[in-house]
C-alpha cells in the first residue's frame, strides 16, 4: 500500500479481510452449485434449493453489513483517499458497486430467487428429457418474474436506460443493449456473407468422416490428454482441476480449485472434444488470474464477454486449426485405437470446420454461431420489455431459427429448451458469447503481432507460448479495468467486428475454396 495514514490504511484492510470471507463463502456455494449438476443424487434437489436458499440469504447479509457501507464511507471520504494506489482504488469501487446494487435488493428476493434458480433447473432437466415445455413454463415464470422484480430495482441503482441493460452489466459491465444490438447488427451482415459464400463453394466437408463409435471410457482419456495439452492440470499431486459430466458443460471454481465439466456421445467424440476445450479455455483464464489478488474484487476476470473470448479463442482459434490437428490428429488415432485411420488430416480440418446451419447453439459452427446468440439477444430484449410472454418463447424461437437459420424446431428440447441459461437465471448473459468470439478476433490480430509464429509452434504441440501471452496481456489484468477498457489496452482500440470478420473469412475460403 501507498504511503497513507494509518486510519485509511486500517480501513481499507479491514473492508478486504470482510470481502475475503464473502469470496470463500462464494466459492464454498460454487461448489454445492457444482454438485447439483454433478453427483447428487435425484430426491436431494428439494433439500438443495433450501440449503441454497439459505445461504443466498447469508450471503447477501454479508454483502449488504453495514459495517462494509461504514468502512467505504470512512474510506471514500477519507482526505487521502487519492494516493491509493490503483488496484485499491479499483477495489473499492468494485466493492461500492456491489454494495450499492445488493443493498437494494431485498433479502427475501434474493432468497425465493435462488430457491427458485434450483427448482427451475431440475424441472427443466425433466422437461428436456420428456420434450414438454408445458411442464417447464410454470417455473420458468415465476424465475423471469423475479428476475424481473430485480431488474426494476437494479435500473434504479445502476441508472441504465431499461431493465434488462441492469442485467447486461452484471456480465458486461458499462454496455447497453443498444450498443450490442449495433455491434450485433454489423456481425450478423458480415456472417450471412461468409455463411452464403460457404454454402455455394465449390468444396463441401464430408462430416461423415467425424461420426465413428468412440466408447466412453475412451473419450475421458481423450479429455484428460487435451487438458494436458493446454496446460489444465486434472491429474498430478498439485492438480486443481477436475473434468467431470453433465447435461450442459460448464466451468465453476476459483483460482485453485477450477472443475469443468461436459458431455459424452459415443457417436459423435468431437462434440466432447471442442466442449473440453472451451471449458479449459474458461479454466485456464481462472487458475492463471493475478496471485497476488486472490480473495480482492480485482482478482476475478473481468467480464463474461472477456471470460468467453477466451474459451472460443482455445475452442476455435486453437482447438479447430489445421495446426492443432496437425500435431493432435496421431494422437487421437491412438487413443482411439485408430478409429479415425482411414482419414486424412485436411479431409479432418475441413469437417471439424464444417459450416451448417443447425438446431443446437453448443454444436454450431464458426460462422452460424453468433447468430444462434442475435437470436437469444432479441428474444431477452423483448421478454424484459414486456413483448414477448412465457408462453410465448417456443414460437417466437422457432419463427426466428426458421428465419435466421433457415431451420425447422421439432421439438422444444432442441428449440428453447435446449440451453440451461433462462432456466438457472442467467438474464443478459447471451450476448457475452458473441462479445466474446468479437473479442477474440480483435484478441488473434494482436497475438499475432506479437508472435507471428505461435502457429508453426503450435503444430509441433507447443501451446505454453500462446498461454503465457494470454496470461500477460489478459488473465494478470483481472478485474482492473472494465472490459472496453480492457480491450483499448490490449488492442488499442474498442469493439471492432471487423477482425473476427476478417478472421473467419481468410479461414473459410481456404477451407470451402471460395
Amino acid at each position: 500500500m501507498a504511503t497513507v495514514s494509518e486510519a485509511l490504511s486500517s480501513a481499507y484492510n479491514e473492508l478486504m479481510g470482510r470481502v475475503r470471507e464473502i469470496v470463500v463463502f462464494q466459492s464454498a456455494v460454487s461448489v454445492l452449485h457444482w454438485d447439483m449438476e454433478t453427483y447428487m443424487p435425484p430426491r436431494g434437489i428439494v433439500l438443495r434449493s433450501q440449503q441454497l436458499s439459505l445461504l443466498s440469504r447469508i450471503g447477501h447479509r454479508m454483502i449488504t453489513s453495514p459495517e462494509i457501507g461504514k468502512l467505504l464511507q470512512r474510506i471514500m471520504e477519507h482526505p487521502e483517499y487519492d494516493r491509493l494506489d490503483e488496484v485499491q482504488r479499483r477495489n473499492v469501487y468494485l466493492v461500492k458497486k456491489h454494495y450499492d446494487e445488493q443493498t437494494k435488493l431485498p433479502e427475501k428476493l434474493v432468497a425465493e430467487t435462488a430457491k427458485q434458480q434450483a427448482i427451475t433447473t431440475e424441472i427443466w432437466k425433466k422437461a428436456k428429457a420428456a420434450k414438454n415445455y408445458a411442464v417447464f413454463k410454470p417455473e420458468l415464470e415465476k424465475l423471469v418474474e423475479l428476475r424481473k422484480e430485480a431488474a426494476e430495482i437494479l435500473m434504479e441503482v445502476k441508472k441504465t436506460a431499461t431493465p434488462y441493460d441492469a442485467l447486461i452489466d452484471i456480465f458486461e459491465p458499462k454496455t447497453t443493449s443498444e450498443e450490442i444490438a449495433k455491434t450485433f447488427d454489423e456481425l450478423k451482415k458480415g456472417l450471412i456473407a461468409i455463411l452464403e459464400k460457404c454454402q455455394t463453394a465449390p468444396r463441401q466437408p464430408d462430416v461423415t468422416v467425424l461420426k465413428r463409435r468412440v466408447p466412453i471410457e475412451v473419450q475421458r482419456r481423450i479429455s484428460v490428454s487435451l487438458a494436458e495439452f493446454i496446460g489444465y492440470d486434472t491429474k498430478s499431486s498439485k492438480a486443481g482441476g477436475r473434468i467431470d459430466e453433465t447435461e450442459h458443460p460448464f466451468t465453476t471454481g476459483y483460482y485453485d480449485d477450477v472443475r469443468i465439466t461436459t458431455h459424452y456421445y459415443e457417436d459423435n467424440p468431437f462434440s466432447s472434444i471442442f466442449s473440453v476445450l472451451h471449458e479449459g479455455g474458461h479454466a485456464l483464464y481462472e487458475q492463471n488470474l493475478n496471485p497476488e489478488w486472490i480473495y480482492q474484487p480485482v482478482g476475478t476476470a473481468c467480464s463474461s464477454g472477456f471470460h468467453e473470448s477466451q474459451s472460443r479463442f482455445v475452442e476455435n482459434i486453437v482447438g479447430r486449426s489445421r495446426e492443432f490437428w496437425t500435431y493432435y490428429f496421431p494422437i487421437l488415432n491412438e487413443l482411439t485405437g485408430n478409429a479415425f485411420s482411414n482419414v486424412q488430416l485436411d479431409q479432418l480440418v475441413h469437417a471439424v470446420n464444417c459450416v451448417r446451419p443447425s438446431k443446437i447453439r453448443v454444436e454450431a459452427d464458426e460462422v452460424t454461431y453468433c447468430l444462434h446468440i442475435i437470436i437469444r439477444f432479441e428474444i431477452e430484449q423483448d421478454l424484459f420489455a414486456g413483448k414477448v410472454a412465457v408462453a410465448e418463447l417456443p414460437e417466437v424461437w422457432n419463427q426466428k431459427y426458421a428465419e435466421y437459420l433457415g431451420v425447422k424446431i421439432e421439438n422444444d428440447s432442441e428449440g428453447v429448451m435446449q440451453d440451461t441459461h433462462w432456466a438457472s437465471g442467467l438474464y443478459g448473459y447471451f450476448p457475452s458469447y458473441a462479445l466474446g468470439n468479437v473479442y477474440s478476433g480483435q484478441i488473434l490480430a494482436r497475438l499475432e503481432k506479437d508472435l507471428p509464429d505461435w502457429k508453426t509452434q503450435l503444430a509441433k504441440g507447443k501451446f505454453h507460448h500462446v498461454k503465457k501471452w494470454l496470461t500477460k496481456n489478459i488473465y494478470m489484468y483481472g478485474n482492473l479495468y472494465d472490459p472496453i477498457d480492457l480491450l483499448k489496452k490490449i488492442t488499442g482500440e474498442g469493439i471492432n467486428v471487423k477482425h473476427y470478420l476478417a478472421y473467419l473469412d481468410k479461414k473459410y475460403s481456404e477451407l470451402y475454396g471460395y
